[in-house]
């Protein structure tokens, strides 16, 4: 049995991988042999497929809906079909441990990893536990917390606050390349819009709406999604991007204000940033209400405003923006305050210790 071999699985948002992607360069270079274990269609497949050193197995999954729906139907079958594929990959892998950001993807693997006996460790970044973390937590060892509450809803024997894991890539953006990227100027603040890994539909509308009072105030960097490019609103100040991989170090750095649905891992990283940020995050119609828990925790410490979806109209979301840029100075002084202990470092030394045991 290889001592460092690790099994990593988290996907169906961007969120779900992102954690991942940050542990897994370290891992690496300390000389782990990975292996990921993803949907087949996944956005994981995507990003981690695009890494090298990495292997990627893909297995069935359900998606473990909350509304009726015949597919529910499908769905426990298609569960334990993935349980089936990933009992076996783990038994032809021999991980000495297993490392899950989430998902629905990551159920199958954490049942699989205890019927075979390897300690699994899950990191959650809501506030409240997620549906897939919830059904996980009896099968793993240890569950990391992004959030200080969220230990309130974890057993307490397997629960730790780690802070928020952010990926070192983000530091090094360089503000000459987001310009030139851009064709931007200095002479007035960069807004950079982002409505989730597969965009927003309801935000898209609204900020193309009000795109002529912002773009007065603002120039506008739009991560708009898959398919959501709309080149009849193409003009100086205003640059549209479906989705971004490398190029998003150099936007942050010179962004000045962020508006953002709001996923836990993106809200820590502009928290880590510095960027002050408008939240809008998704209603309880279209999710199971994390991201407004998220948002209002973030909003209660001053890091951000919060425009629930239910308000969100072009009046109220450029009065919001400009208010947000009047303040942004005391909110950057706040959020330099806050303190995490060394999230990504702690979690590579829980994974080493489940690996040892």
């Amino acid at each position: 049995m290889n001592k460092k071999q690790i099994i990593i699985t988290g996907g169906g948002t961007a969120g779900h991988v992102m954690v991942n992607l940050a542990i897994i360069p370290v891992l690496l270079k300390e000389g782990w042999t990975i292996d990921y274990i993803g949907s087949k269609r996944g956005i994981e497949k995507d990003l981690i497929s695009e890494l090298e050193g990495v292997n990627y197995h893909s297995i069935s999954t359900g998606k473990l809906r909350r509304y009726m729906s015949i597919e529910n139907i499908k769905d426990p079958f298609k569960v334990l079909k993935g349980t089936l594929q990933a009992f076996r990959i783990i038994g032809k892998k021999k991980p000495v441990v297993i490392f899950s950001k989430g998902g629905f993807v990551s159920v199958p693997v954490l049942i699989a990893s205890k019927l075979r006996g390897v300690p699994a460790v899950i990191h959650e970044s809501d506030y409240t536990p997620g549906l897939a973390n919830k059904i996980a937590i009896p099968f793993a060892k240890k569950v990391l917390a992004t959030f200080k509450e969220t230990l309130e809803y974890i057993p307490a024997q397997k629960a730790e606050w780690v802070g928020a894991v952010v990926r070192d890539e983000l530091f090094t953006g360089d503000k000459e390349t987001g310009l030139r990227l851009t064709n931007f100027k200095r002479d007035k603040d960069v807004l950079l819009i982002m409505g989730g890994s597969v965009g927003s539909k309801k935000v898209n509308e609204a900020v193309r709406e009000a795109l002529d009072q912002l773009l007065t105030t603002f120039q506008i960097i739009h991560i708009c999604g898959k398919d959501n490019i709309d080149s009849s609103y193409e003009q100086p100040g205003y640059i549209q991007y479906e989705y971004v991989s490398d190029e998003l170090k150099d936007l942050l750095e010179i962004a000045d204000i962020v508006l953002s649905r709001a996923g836990a891992n993106s809200i820590f990283e502009f928290l880590a940033l510095n960027k002050p940020m408008l939240l809008i995050p998704l209603s309880k119609n279209a999710s199971r209400g994390d991201q407004i828990v998220n948002a209002q925790s973030f909003k209660k410490q001053g890091y951000a405003r919060v425009l629930e979806e239910e308000n969100l109209t072009v009046d109220r979301l450029v009065q919001d923006l400009v208010s947000l840029q009047k303040e942004k100075t005391a909110v950057i002084e706040k959020m330099k305050n806050y303190q995490s202990v060394k999230a990504k470092d702690r979690v590579i030394e829980i994974i080493k210790e489940e690996a040892k045991e």
